[in-house]
This record gives C-alpha cells, sequence and structure tokens, in this order.
C-alpha cells in the first residue's frame, strides 16, 4: 500500500471536486425511489453520469435492463466498484421530516440509503479514473450498476453470467450509523414461491368438494414453525403470503401461493435447509388434497471477508479520520433520536460491540480488530466475494440508533449529514482502490486469502441455470 500513500491526498481532491454533482445524483434517486428490477429512472440517472464522466457504458448486463457498467482506462488491473440504487416498498418520507409523515402514503423509499450507495460508488470510481488519467498509470475502474439488491439478488444474477470473470479486486460500501470497514460476514439465502393448487367449491353448500389452497398455505407455515426447533439456530426463515385466494370467504381458495425466504451462515446449510422446507410443503399439499409447485425466484452466498483488503481500508480510514459534522447535523441527529427508542440506540452500539457513549454522530472510525462477526441480513455482494477479493466499508451517514429499512433512514437520506458521509466514505474507497491498483503485492495477497477462505470449495451459483431474472413477476405485481 506504501506506493498509493503519496498520491492519497490527490485521490481525496479528485473526489472534493465533483462531490457536488455526485451529491445531486444521491437526491435526485431519491426523489425516484424504485424497487426491484424497476429502477428505470434510477439507473438512467446514472447512466446519464457515467456518460458525462467519460465512462464506455454497457448495457443490460447480464440481461437485466436496469443493471449497467461504465469503464475506464487501459490496461493493468480491473478495480471494481459496486453500486446500488433501489429502494424499499411501503417507505414513503418526506424529506427532513422528524416525525413519520409519507410522502405518500404506501409508496417507496430510500430506507436503506442505496441513493446514496450508488452515488458514493460511483463518486469513488469517477476520482480514481481522473487519477488514472492525470498521472498516466496503467488499469482499468469499473463501476457496476447493482438494481435488485433488495431481494432480487441481481449481483448473483450477474456473477453466474460472468460479469465479473475479469476483475482483479471488488469495493462497495453500505450506510451506517458509523464510518469503518466492514468485517462481518452475512448470510446465504434463498427466495422461494410455492403454488398451491386445489379446487374451488361453495364452502357452505358443498364444502366436501373443495380442495383449499390456502389451508395448504397455512399447514406449510404450521410445518416449517414446528421445524425451527430442530434446525441450526443461526438459520432464519421468514414467509409472506403472496395470494390467498380472493377475499371471498364463501368460496373454497383454489390458488393460492406464499414466498419463503431462506437462510444459512453458508451454502451448503442453505441447500440442505431448503429441500427440508419443500418436503414441509409436499406434506402440506398432501394432507389438503392440492398440487404445490415451486420457484426459485433468487438466491445469494454468505459473504466471504477478505483480511488484507480490510487491513488496508482500516489504514485509509485511520489516516483519514471520520466525517466532520457540524453543529446543525448534530442537532437535526438529536432530533431524529427523539423517534428512537433506548432499545434501538443500544442495539446499534452492540451490533459493533463498542461501549455506548452519550453522542448522535459517529465522531470516530471503527477500531479495527481481528474477529469475523455474522451480521444477521444477507446481501448478493456475497456472490461477487465468491469470485473477486471484495471489501466493503461502512459509511456514517445516520443518526446512532438508526436502524435500516425504516421511515428515518429515509428522511435523512438527503441531509447534509448524509451527504458528508457519503462524501468521506467515497474518499475511503477511492483511495483503496488506488492502494490495490498500484500494490502487485496487496492484489496477491487478497487473492490468497480468497483463496484460503474458501477451503477449496469453488463456487457454486444459489440459482438454478434455469432461473431468470423475476423480472416480469416484480413488474406484474
Amino acid at each position: 500500500m506504501s506506493a498509493g500513500n503519496s498520491n492519497l491526498p490527490l485521490v481525496w481532491d479528485m473526489v472534493d471536486r465533483k462531490k457536488e454533482v455526485f451529491t445531486e445524483l444521491a437526491d435526485r434517486v431519491w426523489e425516484t425511489p424504485e424497487t426491484c428490477y424497476m429502477e428505470i429512472q434510477s439507473a438512467a440517472a446514472h447512466r446519464e453520469m457515467l456518460e458525462a464522466q467519460g465512462f464506455a457504458i454497457t448495457d443490460n448486463v447480464a440481461n437485466i435492463p436496469t443493471a449497467l457498467m461504465g469503464e475506464a482506462g487501459k490496461g493493468g488491473p480491473v478495480i471494481a466498484f459496486l453500486g446500488e440504487y433501489d429502494a424499499l416498498a411501503g417507505l414513503s418520507q418526506k424529506a427532513g421530516a422528524t416525525e413519520h409523515d409519507p410522502t405518500t402514503p404506501g409508496a417507496n423509499g430510500h430506507g436503506c440509503g442505496h441513493n446514496l450507495l450508488g452515488s458514493a460508488a460511483l463518486l469513488a470510481a469517477t476520482a480514481l479514473k481522473d487519477w488514472l488519467e492525470k498521472t498516466g498509470t496503467p488499469g482499468r475502474v469499473r463501476y457496476y450498476g447493482c438494481p435488485a439488491e433488495e431481494g432480487g439478488a441481481a449481483k448473483a444474477f450477474m456473477v453466474r453470467e460472468g460479469a465479473f470473470s475479469d476483475v482483479d479486486i471488488a469495493i462497495s460500501w453500505h450506510p451506517s450509523n458509523f464510518a469503518g470497514v466492514q468485517r462481518e460476514t452475512s448470510l446465504a439465502n434463498c427466495r422461494i414461491d410455492f403454488t398451491f393448487t386445489g379446487r374451488a367449491a361453495h364452502a357452505a353448500a358443498v364444502p366436501e368438494l373443495g380442495r383449499s389452497a390456502l389451508d395448504a398455505v397455512e399447514l406449510m407455515s404450521v410445518g416449517v414453525n414446528y421445524m425451527r426447533e430442530h434446525m441450526p439456530s443461526d438459520c432464519r426463515i421468514h414467509a409472506a403470503i403472496i395470494d390467498a385466494g380472493g377475499i371471498s370467504p364463501n368460496v373454497v381458495q383454489a390458488h393460492a401461493k406464499v414466498r419463503y425466504v431462506v437462510r444459512s451462515p453458508d451454502l451448503q446449510g442453505l441447500l440442505t435447509l431448503i429441500e427440508r422446507v419443500k418436503k414441509v410443503a409436499e406434506g402440506a399439499a398432501l394432507m389438503t388434497e392440492t398440487k404445490v409447485e415451486s420457484a426459485i425466484l433468487a438466491g445469494v452466498s454468505n459473504l466471504i471477508v477478505n483480511t488484507p483488503l480490510m487491513d488496508a481500508m482500516q489504514d485509509i480510514w485511520d489516516s483519514m479520520g471520520a466525517p466532520v459534522f457540524d453543529g446543525e447535523d448534530v442537532a437535526f441527529a438529536e432530533k431524529i433520536r427523539t423517534t428512537l427508542t433506548p432499545e434501538d440506540i443500544a442495539a446499534s452500539w452492540a451490533q459493533e460491540r463498542i461501549e455506548e457513549r452519550d453522542v448522535p454522530l459517529a465522531d470516530f472510525v471503527l477500531p479495527a480488530h481481528n474477529e469475523v462477526r455474522q451480521m444477521g441480513g444477507s446481501t448478493d455482494v456475497g456472490d461477487v466475494s465468491w469470485v473477486v477479493p471484495t471489501v466493503q466499508a461502512y459509511g456514517a451517514t445516520l443518526a446512532i440508533g438508526t436502524q435500516l429499512h425504516t421511515w428515518q433512514v429515509v428522511t435523512q437520506g438527503k441531509s447534509p449529514l448524509a451527504h458528508k458521509g457519503m462524501v468521506s466514505v467515497a474518499k475511503a474507497m477511492a483511495a483503496t482502490g488506488l492502494a490495490v491498483l498500484t500494490s502487485e503485492q496487496l492484489r496477491e495477497a487478497a487473492w490468497a486469502d480468497l483463496k484460503r477462505r474458501k477451503k477449496g470449495q469453488e463456487y457454486t451459483s444459489p440459482i438454478p441455470a434455469s432461473s431468470e431474472p423475476p423480472i416480469a413477476a416484480m413488474t406484474s405485481r
């Protein structure tokens, strides 16, 4: 990494020169929150920025209309920056409001901060591209615009189609309460639809002629709930009824659909648990004399961390420091914290295993530690990490105590404090990209670490070869 140290101020300056236009990009995406594979306006905004910054653009990556890639530079290693721009359903919220106040009740909102995520990743990629141009250094920078992280597993489809086959290092980040290096693995997961088909009948006159698909869905839920006692404690199963069979209780429901998310710390454990869930579904169909079909919509692998890359990024954060917030930022964060519970605030500190302090914003960088921890969630970055050494940052864009997937994230998404955290993490990512670009030793160490952590297991996509990105399913919702 020492080869890149003298260039850090230059690449940081490259970030500062363009931070305003990328802040505007983040706000623009915030204004058009779009969910899973429907990010048409958001992807278009990122494409316009790529074009304006001089990247060569590839559209329709992995046959996904809202996935794109921009590349700049020649020769040398390929450094990838992963960006996202999908929102969440039902989290509409007015920006800057310190109480729950939807812009449009029931509409989408950026409750995970992906409006910031994509913009900062593209800002980092642009800064490194500008550094390559200024210094004449060989190397290529890529920005991957990735849709549908929230439940759609777009990166897993992109990996399956070979979109990262020639990448040397991948870098990404996520909005957070804190600034620093992400040192947690994630859960592998799979999203499966179970569709039951029965026979309609008059529920009062001839109930014996009916075969209820809704009964099958409910019995499947009972079976899965009993199974929870007999599965590994670090696995998770969730469900949502997608189609309950209609609104008429006097008609036996002939069709019903339930969507399950199955999670496990590793891919092999996930595949085993999926088969058990399928057997429960078959049992529910047998009990109700219905038929059941299952379809895997999406799946993601567990995340593999990378020690050399994490240590390099930690050095950069330590030399750079946390974002500097002003009095107005602190005052706004204090107001946000009045909407949170003490348990919310305590949980944020506990997740990072840091002693709780009475501060509304993180004025420090997360300390380094050697323990690899397990996060409760999942991400399709995991699939990238199986084929390319990958490192991720946390950016301090939220008042401490803010939990993801809430209206409080949405309301902070256009705030000055979020913008400062976004620019800060863009500097950390750009500098990490510079470090790996200029150090063959670091790249080799990163690949050696990935090989060691895989323990001889090659990447196997959790998505069957016959499954396509569920674009039509999302569009028809």
